[in-house]
């Protein structure tokens, strides 16, 4: 779709320095903008590229001084930065504005679907399913019986949820992403072999969670593995059986969390990060990349780090003798080897 300057600068109550019908079909980085293209600048860093941009909007804050001939036309907005990043939003919106059902699909006699619902092709919608309005449901997703999704809802395609599974209103699911698989749960045996425990639970998600892609989520042993409202979950990441991680907090790529571990409200896990089963994590905690927890943390609001974790602080005090290893090995060599010759005198 095209869009003139001033159709841009009427939605972001801006300004138009230029041509106000110069039109623009695409969105690009101001260094790497080409005809046609609308751009921003909001990082000083970027300045030089305003006055060789090949963009033909620009958006720019209200009070920038030029200090020199530019060929864009250029949009005066309060903030740049907060300006683009409301077109991205609608961009994105018209990009994902997908309507109607494609063939060949299924859907279940007895499942329930909303109004204007997309449906791609070769989604399956099983039996007593429900799918809520304005949702959109991806080619190749898998909604098995009784599962229940909320309005305003995005499976992006190859998302499988497993039976009874619940989904909440604003929910965005990313591709490959599996939501109530069994969770792993296997009892030994006297012959050393194991039994598998049947996981008969499901996975509650609330309302305006994120998952990234290829994330797997586990269905509860009994009762319910809960995504409590606001979460954002990355790509590759692994919660297990009767987990429940609290409102507004994230979860970096390729995390896992153990069984039956409850993470409070507004917790930062970062990428690579592992916590034990059977915990408590306390609200606001901040756990920094590969960190590794085996026990519960009941300080709330607090850092921690390291491999068994330890205070944020202490980790980078740590982290800096660690690499001093080898120099302090040497020292310890020298100083046994006088010691040594004391000794023999």
């Amino acid at each position: 779709m095209q869009f003139t300057a001033q159709q841009i600068s009427s939605m972001l109550n801006g300004t138009v320095e230029g041509d106000a019908m110069a039109t623009v079909d695409k969105l690009a980085k101001i260094e790497d903008a080409t005809a046609g293209s609308l751009s921003f600048l909001a990082n000083p860093k970027y300045e030089q590229y305003l006055y060789t941009t090949g963009a033909s909007v620009v958006i720019i804050n209200k009070d920038y001084v030029l200090t020199g001939a530019v060929t864009a036309t250029l949009i005066r907005v309060d903030n740049a930065y907060s300006a683009f990043s409301v077109l991205l939003e609608q961009y994105n919106t018209i990009k994902l504005n997908k309507t109607g059902t494609e063939d060949p699909h299924f859907i279940h006699p007895t499942a329930t679907i909303g109004n204007n619902v997309y449906i791609g092709a070769f989604a399956y919608i099983g039996p007593n399913a429900k799918v809520g309005d304005n949702s959109k449901i991806y080619p190749n997703t898998y909604i098995a019986d009784n599962v229940a999704i909320g309005n305003n809802v995005t499976l992006f395609s190859g998302v499988k949820i497993y039976f009874d599974c619940v989904i909440g209103d604003n929910v965005i699911v990313h591709s490959g992403a599996v939501i109530g698989s069994d969770g792993f749960g296997f009892a030994p045996a006297d012959d050393g072999s194991y039994k598998k425990i049947s996981q008969i639970g499901n996975v509650i998600v609330e309302n305006d969670v994120e998952i990234g892609a290829n994330t797997t989520i586990d269905r509860a042993t009994m009762g319910s593995t809960v995504i409590h409202r606001g979460v954002k979950i990355d790509n590759l990441v692994q919660l297990a059986h009767n987990v429940e991680v609290g409102a507004d907090t994230v979860i970096a790529g390729q995390a896992g969390i153990s069984g039956s571990t409850k993470i409070g409200e507004k917790v930062v896990i970062a990428g690579q990060a592992g916590i034990a089963g059977h915990l408590t994590i306390a609200n606001g905690t901040m756990l920094s990349a590969q960190t590794g927890v085996n026990s519960s943390i009941t300080d709330e609001g607090k850092k921690w780090g390291g491999t068994p974790y330890t205070t944020y602080r202490d980790y980078l005090k740590n982290y800096v003798k660690i690499h001093r290893l080898s120099e302090l090995e040497k020292r310890i060599s020298e100083l046994e080897k006088l010691i040594t010759e004391l000794h023999t005198k």
